[in-house]
């Protein structure tokens, strides 16, 4: 399948080969939308396997260099004038361009579109009680970047799961240019809001299934890198981090450990630490309500204690990043 004008150039960072990137080829192939080009962009060199090379490949090593850095490096090469960022362990919906190519032939203020990244009701058990915790928005904050949930609507901050921009746009702000990651995608989008004219639209319709981190280890570490970025963006990057849904569970941490020291000193505060936490349990059991909207009752059951130390463990390195003075890069280039 050689495509001579290519309208899309989807553009995928990674490590090496796995299953996660053969299963994401495959549905790549699948999709409605044929005018594409595929750039593929690996630590080293590699060759494609034989099942995908009818596909229009561009392989791009890049070295040992952080997402953000590849990302840029792919763009380089890349022909389309659309380009649709998707990781490694995730896969487009069979209409995914063609979603995407309605929206930007109608609405030519908009500059980028974002949409939902799903877990697949395939994954592991875990992995769904990882992915669950986003699904409530007094648990994660934003429900709608793991599950369709309609209107459209302006958006500010969209992850690169999931985010298709126009080549102009992308060219004006210099691409992500970020010594960052995680947190590149949200410093992207503020120079496309502070730089350009276009706006960024999340569309439910614009759907990708995206697999899970299976084991409380491997969610609080991802959950650690979440709060360590927000936090010190909060400080270096007031506009769209420092919002108030962002420090609920560093005010949660301070009440649980300031409240702990004191309730042993007083009667009554140990009576108000005690109604905290029956506030906190009751938010929990309308998280759990919430949650059983798109997940099974076990899940939504299981998902409670991970909500619990994934607000803990956010707000610690949520202080940490706020704290930290000059965030070290990972794999810069």
């Amino acid at each position: 399948m050689k495509n001579e004008r290519v309208v899309f150039s989807i553009i995928i960072p990674f490590k090496s080969w796995s299953y996660n990137l053969e299963e994401c080829l495959m549905f790549i192939r699948k999709l409605t939308f044929k005018e594409f080009e595929l750039i593929l962009l690996p630590d080293n060199e590699m060759t494609l396997i034989e099942e995908f090379r009818d596909l229009p490949v561009i392989i791009c090593p890049t070295g040992r260099v952080n997402p953000a850095v590849k990302r840029d490096l792919g763009a380089e090469k890349a022909k389309g004038l659309f380009f649709a960022f998707i990781d490694d362990d995730a896969y487009p919906q069979s209409d995914w361009l063609s979603v995407a190519i309605k929206i930007f032939k109608t609405k030519q203020e908009i500059g980028a579109i974002g949409g939902p990244a799903v877990t697949p009701k395939t994954d592991p058990f875990w992995a769904r009680v990882s992915g669950s915790v986003f699904l409530s928005r007094i648990s994660g904050g934003f429900p709608e970047r793991y599950v369709p949930c309609p209107p459209s609507k302006v958006v500010d901050d969209w992850p690169t799961v999931n985010l298709i921009v126009r080549k102009p746009v992308f060219n004006q702000v210099a691409g992500f240019g970020s010594k960052f990651w995680p947190g590149e995608d949200t410093l992207f989008c503020l120079k496309i809001i502070n730089k350009t004219s276009k706006k960024i639209l999340y569309v439910p319709e614009l759907v990708v299934w995206h697999h899970r981190r299976s084991g409380l280890h491997k969610h609080l570490y991802q959950i650690g890198n979440y709060g360590l970025h927000r936090g010190h963006f909060a400080k270096k990057f007031p506009e769209t981090s420092r919002r108030v849904i962002y420090f609920i569970p560093t005010l949660w941490v301070m009440f649980v450990l300031t409240g702990l020291f004191l309730s042993t000193l007083s009667h009554s505060i140990y009576i108000l630490y005690l109604g905290g936490w029956g506030f906190y349990l009751a938010a929990l059991a309308i998280s759990w309500k919430q949650i059983c909207r798109y997940e099974s009752i076990l899940v939504a059951f299981a998902t409670m204690p991970y909500i619990l130390v994934s607000h803990l463990w956010y707000g610690i390195k949520f202080i940490q990043g706020f704290a930290t003075k000059n965030l070290k890069s990972k794999l810069g280039r």
